[in-house]
C-alpha cells in the first residue's frame, strides 16, 4: 500500500489564505471582545514547552526499539488496532480546515481532532469537547508529532496533516510486518549493542536490555539507501581524510565543480593520481567522467565531510557512521540525504561509549581530540555488534505506538526478511 502526501494536500491548496488569517480575525466573527480576551490570556498560560517534554518521555523511553520486549509489545497493540479496524473500518480523515490549526484558534476543526486523537490515545476521553484549541489539544498534538518523529511544534503543519491522514488499516499493516521483523531480528541481539533504525533516522545504544544513549541520525536517500546488516564496530578514527567514494564522484563531485571550478579548493578536497602524485583541479576534463579515474581526498578539519569523528564497522558496502558539518539537518522531519553512510549527532558521546574498554577515552577526552584536531585510528578493544534495521512501527510498555514513513517501501512490498551480508 503506498501513500501520497501530494494528492492528500492538494485538497486543501485552495483554503491556504484562509487558514493563514489572524485567528483573532476568525473568532471576532462568532466571539465578543471579552470571549477573545479572556481565551487569549488561557492561551499565555500554556506550557508549551512542559507539553514538550511530557510528550518526549512518552516516546523515548529506556525500552530498545530492537528487542522482545519491543516485539510483546507489539502484540499488544495489534490486538487492540484490530479490535477497531473491525469495529471501525477505519478514523476519519481530517477536514481541509484541519491544516494549520494552532494554539488559540477556535474551529470545528478542533473539536474534531480531538475526537481523532482521543481514539489514539494521545488524548484522554472525554463525553463532549469544545472548538477550542486549548490546552489538552495542544498536549496532543504534540504527542502525535512526537509518536511519528515529526517536529513537535504543537501545530497540524503539512507532516502532521499526512500522518493523521493515514488510514487505521494501513497502520494495522505496519505493526503486522514490524512484529514479524523484530522478531526475527531479536534472536541476534547480544548484551551491548547498537542499532540504527533507517525509517526513524535515529541510533540507540544499548546494554542491559536498556537504551543508554540516544541520538538522531542522518540516513540514506531513497536512491543510495542505507543497507540493512548486522555487523560489528572495529575502529574509531578521529579528525580522518574523507575519500570521496567514486559514485559520489560520478554523480555529484563532477556536477558541482561544473558549476563552481572553485569547489575542491573551497572544501580542501585534494586529487591524486594512481602512483600518489597530486594534480590541480584544470588537469581533470570536467565534462567528461575521466574524474572517476583519481582518488579525491579531503583534508580533516571543520569543512571535511566527516566532521571529527569516523566510526567503523565492517560490511562490503563501503558505509560507516560518521559526524559531520552540516548540523542542520539533524532538525528535519525527513532525514533521507546521505549516500548510505550514517550520520550521527552527538557523536562524542557514542565515540567514548564505544571506545571504554579501551582505557583513557571518556567522554571530556573525546571532545579535547575533537577540538584539538588529533589525528589518530583507535582500534576497539571489545567489538561492539550494530545492526541496521527497518522498522516502522513499534510500542513500548507504557502502550505509546510510534510510527514512521516507509521511505524505502519495504512495507508496500511486505518484505519481512532482509538479506544479511
Amino acid at each position: 500500500m503506498r501513500l501520497n502526501r501530494r494528492r492528500l494536500l492538494s485538497s486543501i491548496a485552495a483554503t491556504g489564505a484562509g487558514l493563514a488569517l489572524p485567528a483573532i480575525a476568525r473568532a471576532a466573527e462568532g466571539d465578543n471582545f471579552w470571549d477573545i480576551f479572556k481565551r487569549d490570556n488561557a492561551m499565555r498560560n500554556v506550557d508549551q514547552s512542559g507539553n514538550t517534554a511530557t510528550a518526549r518521555s512518552l516516546v523515548d523511553t529506556i525500552e530498545p526499539v530492537l528487542s522482545y520486549d519491543t516485539a510483546y509489545n507489539l502484540q499488544l497493540a495489534i490486538q487492540n488496532y484490530e479490535a477497531f479496524v473491525a469495529a471501525n473500518g477505519s478514523w476519519d480523515e481530517p477536514v481541509r480546515e484541519t491544516y494549520g490549526l494552532k494554539l488559540g484558534e477556535s474551529r470545528r476543526a478542533a473539536a474534531l481532532l480531538k475526537r481523532r486523537l482521543m481514539i489514539n490515545g494521545d488524548m484522554p476521553l472525554e463525553k463532549r469537547v469544545n472548538d477550542e484549541f486549548d490546552d489538552k489539544l495542544d498536549a496532543a498534538v504534540r504527542l502525535f508529532q512526537a509518536r511519528h518523529g515529526l517536529v513537535i511544534n504543537g501545530m497540524v503543519d503539512e507532516a502532521t496533516f499526512y500522518a493523521l491522514a493515514v488510514p487505521a488499516d494501513y497502520r494495522l499493516n505496519q505493526l503486522r510486518l514490524n512484529a514479524q521483523r523484530i522478531e526475527q531480528w531479536a534472536s541476534a541481539l547480544s548484551d551491548r549493542y547498537i542499532v540504527v533504525n533507517i525509517p526513524a533516522a535515529t541510533i540507540e545504544a544499548v546494554e542491559a536490555s536498556q537504551v543508554v544513549q540516544r541520538h538522531t541520525a542522518v540516513v540514506g536517500k531513497v536512491d543510495r539507501a542505507t543497507p540493512i546488516l548486522n555487523s560489528k564496530v572495529h575502529q574509531v578514527k578521529f579528525n580522518p581524510y574523507w575519500t570521496v567514494p567514486k559514485s559520489i564522484i560520478e554523480k555529484d563531485l563532477i556536477r558541482y565543480m561544473n558549476e563552481d571550478p572553485e569547489y575542491l579548493t573551497k572544501f580542501n578536497i585534494r586529487i591524486f593520481d594512481g602512483k600518489g602524485n597530486e594534480l590541480p583541479p584544470t588537469a581533470i576534463d570536467w565534462s567528461t567522467t575521466d574524474a572517476v579515474k583519481y582518488t579525491f581526498r579531503q583534508d580533516p578539519g571543520g569543512e571535511n565531510s566527516m566532521g571529527h569523528c569516523k566510526i567503523d564497522f565492517y560490511n562490503p558496502y563501503d558505509v560507516y557512521m560518521h559526524d559531520t558539518p552540516q548540523k542542520a539537518l539533524f532538525g528535519e522531519n525527513a532525514r533521507f540525504h546521505s549516500s548510505g553512510c550514517v550520520r550521527c549527532e552527538g557523536i562524542d558521546s557514542l565515540a567514548a561509549w564505544l571506545l571504554r574498554d579501551n582505557g583513557g577515552w571518556d567522554l571530556p577526552t573525546v571532545q579535547a581530540a575533537f577540538t584539538g584536531g588529533l589525528r589518530e585510528d583507535v582500534p576497539l578493544t571489545v567489538q561492539v555488534p550494530i545492526h541496521t534495521t527497518y522498522i516502522t512501527a513499534w510500542a513500548n510498555r507504557q502502550g505509546t505506538v510510534s510510527f514512521r514513513d516507509d521511505v524505502y517501501q519495504y512495507d508496500a512490498a511486505g518484505i519481512v526478511s532482509f538479506a544479511d551480508t
